[in-house]
Parts: structure tokens; C-alpha cells; sequence
């Protein structure tokens, strides 16, 4: 089976290191692909319009922006008239806009309010007629070729249009795109904790957590797992907080974890304390990192789930929450799981992207990254491309509607 075409996003970060919105494109091995079906209904803007924006829950993203991929003949398409203007920002190539009609239509988006980013790669002054039109200005700034890029930026940094940086190596290159007055920066870092504040091991109440999870693994007592819970009243806040978001649809308010429990059942209290211990960091490269892991431990829940019963879509669930701990805590995968006692086909899939759980998992992982193999995985496990996608924008707005 061919490699397919597969939504991938990218958080797009501000300098307070706060998510603003997301860059949504095909993945880079799949650009041609994607700009000769421009016009199909399944391409980025149609996806996004029947996944985000729909007519029963509006636009689902709240405040955040997404960067889309804009071929030229999309600026035209039928399929923008279905996505809110002032939350979409098409991002379109320079040279793209050497075309009349190209620039006649970004003139037309504009003043519907749309958001246009141009994606420029040139040295010469910029052109006052193109610069006018556009609310955004790219810069890749990756290390092949600093002096250029320098350049680029010394041209562009007095116009009055928001400076993106992206691909974006390490977070020490961040902190230097932040001085030099960037707006909005995107790149591979945010997977990354930040040296200077990554934690060092469990917290406290990550260490409260984890014996909640080993209580409810042996099946304890309700009431026992109560006692504990109370040792720690901002965990139980949390929790119940969490079980009451609009991301687990509950038709009631959840009052107590017992109350929970005579709703819901037994079985979910793993799944919330294993979101509360992927949310317990406190620095802000924490917070970034427990977002990634939420939308990917929901994007591959929803990848497994017409392959597999629904416990087991729990634990892909959980995996994708778990995926990123080692980040979160400082320490490796297997001291992690030192830690925290999981079935072993859980702890595969984390160790070494493999067992029942492992291909979905790495999946919902590739999902994240510009380049790499989220075509030939879906491929593989016999997912259709446009399914990836949609559940994937699925995932971003279930995340979005977590109270975390």
C-alpha cells in the first residue's frame, strides 16, 4: 500500500512560551501531493472546517489560531467560507505571489479577515504592495544558513506585521529569536524540556498520583482511595475538575470521586488519575509538554478504536499520556516505569514503540513532525489517510475542551 497524505501539526508558541495556535500542513514528504488537490473536499480546509468548525459546536479551539497551508488555487475555493476568518491564517509561499490573480485574492481574503502569512525566503526589499497585505512574515531560521537568515530578518523586522520563526532547533535558539523580537516561534524544541527548568523526578503530588494509580491497579477499595485523595485537596480539586470538563461529556456534575464512580463506574479512574499525573508539572515548558501528550494519547485512542475493545483503547489512551513522562520528570523511560507499574504491552509500546499498542502509538507521535512516516504507519496498519487526519483534528479539539 503507497504512503498516504497525513495531517501533521506543529504548536505555534509565543514569547511567553504559550500556545497560540497550531500550523497544520501535510506532512513535507506529501506537499506536491497535496497543492494538485487543492480543490478536493478532503484537503486541509475542508478537513478542518467538518472536524473544528462545525454547525452544532462552532468553532472548537476557542482562541487559538490555526496556519494552514494555502496553494494558491485554494484561496479561491468554496471551502473558506466554512471556517471562522479571524481564527485562520493561510500561510502562502513567495513565490507564489508573483501571480495577479494570486495577489488579487489575498487582497480579498484580507478584507474578509483572514490572516495571511508569507512565507519568505528572499534577500531583496521587501515589496511595500505584497508586505501590505499580509499580517504575518516567516523566517526559517534552522542553522544551515544563519547569515542569510540574519539578513532576511534585518529587512522585515521594522514592518508592522507579527515575525514567525520556525523550525526552530533547541530552546536555546528560541530564547535568541525572543530577543531579537520574534512574535510567534515553532519548531521541533517544544518537544524538548527546557534545560534550566526540567524537573528532576516526581513532585509531590506526582507522588500521590502514582499511589492512587497502584490502588486502583489492585482494585482497592473506593472509600481507601478517598482517604488518600484527601491528603492532597488541590489533587482532588483537579481531578474532579477534570472529570467534569466538557472533554468527557458528562450529561451531570460529578460531586465526589465516589459519586464518580456510582456514574461512571470503576474502570475510568485510571484514565483520570493518569491525565492528573501527566498535568502535575508546574513549570511552563511542563505545560507545553502535557499538552502534546494529551492530544496525542487521545489521537491514538481514537486511532485504535475500531481495532481494539474499548479497555484496551483506555490504555492507548494512557500510553500517549504517558509517552512524554520521562521529559516531564527528568529521567528515562525505564526509570519511569520503575515508578509506575503498567501491563507489559503498555510498557512495550513505550519502551520501544512496539506490541499491540506500540504502531498506534508511534502514529499519533508522527502526527507531530513535519517530515517523517505518519503515511507509510497509517499505511500499514491499514488506516485510511483522510480517517488520520480527521481523527487527529478530532483529538486537537477534544484537548482544547480539557479543563487542564
Amino acid at each position: 500500500m503507497p504512503e498516504m497524505n497525513v495531517v501533521v501539526r506543529e504548536p505555534l508558541l509565543d514569547a511567553q512560551q504559550r500556545i497560540i495556535g497550531y500550523a497544520l500542513a501535510w506532512q513535507q514528504a506529501e506537499i506536491d501531493a497535496c497543492r494538485s488537490a487543492a480543490m478536493n473536499p478532503t484537503t486541509l480546509a475542508g478537513l478542518v472546517a467538518a472536524a473544528i468548525n462545525n454547525e452544532q459546536a462552532g468553532w472548537r479551539l476557542g482562541d487559538h489560531v490555526l496556519f494552514l497551508e494555502a496553494a494558491p488555487a485554494l484561496l479561491l475555493a468554496d471551502v473558506l467560507t466554512a471556517l471562522p476568518a479571524n481564527n485562520i491564517v493561510l500561510v502562502i509561499n513567495a513565490s507564489d505571489c508573483a501571480d495577479v490573480g494570486t495577489v488579487a485574492a489575498l487582497r480579498a481574503l484580507r478584507k474578509r479577515g483572514f490572516g495571511i502569512s508569507l512565507r519568505w525566503t528572499g534577500l531583496a526589499e521587501p515589496d511595500k504592495a505584497l508586505f501590505s497585505l499580509v499580517t504575518h512574515i516567516e523566517i526559517s531560521v534552522s542553522k544551515t544558513d544563519f547569515a542569510v537568515q540574519a539578513k532576511q530578518y534585518a529587512l522585515i523586522k521594522h514592518l508592522p506585521v507579527h515575525k514567525v520563526a520556525r523550525h526552530i532547533a533547541g530552546w536555546h535558539d528560541y530564547d535568541a529569536c525572543v530577543s531579537l523580537g520574534f512574535d510567534l516561534l515553532a519548531g521541533p524544541f517544544h518537544l524538548m524540556p527546557r534545560p534550566d527548568s526540567a524537573s528532576k523526578g516526581l513532585n509531590t503530588s506526582q507522588v500521590l498520583i502514582v499511589e492512587l494509580l497502584e490502588m486502583v491497579r489492585k482494585n482497592a477499595d473506593v472509600r481507601q482511595i478517598e482517604l488518600v485523595l484527601k491528603r492532597d485537596p488541590v489533587v482532588s480539586y483537579k481531578l474532579l475538575r477534570f472529570i467534569n470538563s466538557a472533554g468527557f461529556g458528562l450529561g451531570c456534575e460529578i460531586e465526589s470521586l465516589r459519586h464518580a464512580v456510582q456514574v461512571l463506574g470503576y474502570t475510568p479512574l485510571y484514565r483520570w488519575l493518569s491525565l492528573l499525573l501527566a498535568t502535575a508539572g508546574t513549570s511552563k515548558t511542563a505545560q507545553l509538554l502535557m499538552q502534546t501528550a494529551i492530544i496525542r494519547g487521545r489521537l491514538a485512542e481514537l486511532l485504535g478504536d475500531t481495532f481494539l475493545p474499548k479497555a484496551e483503547t483506555d490504555n492507548l489512551f494512557v500510553a500517549g499520556l504517558f509517552s512524554l513522562l520521562d521529559r516531564l520528570l527528568g529521567m528515562s523511560m525505564g526509570e519511569v516505569l520503575d515508578k509506575i507499574q503498567l501491563p507489559e504491552a503498555m510498557s512495550q509500546a513505550l519502551l520501544t514503540r512496539e506490541g499491540i499498542y506500540g504502531d498506534f502509538l508511534a502514529l499519533a507521535e508522527a502526527c507531530e513532525r513535519g517530515t517523517g512516516c505518519a503515511g507509510r504507519l497509517a499505511a500499514s496498519l491499514q488506516i485510511d489517510a483522510a480517517q488520520v487526519s480527521q481523527k487527529h483534528l478530532s483529538a486537537l479539539a477534544w484537548a482544547q475542551n480539557m479543563d487542564v
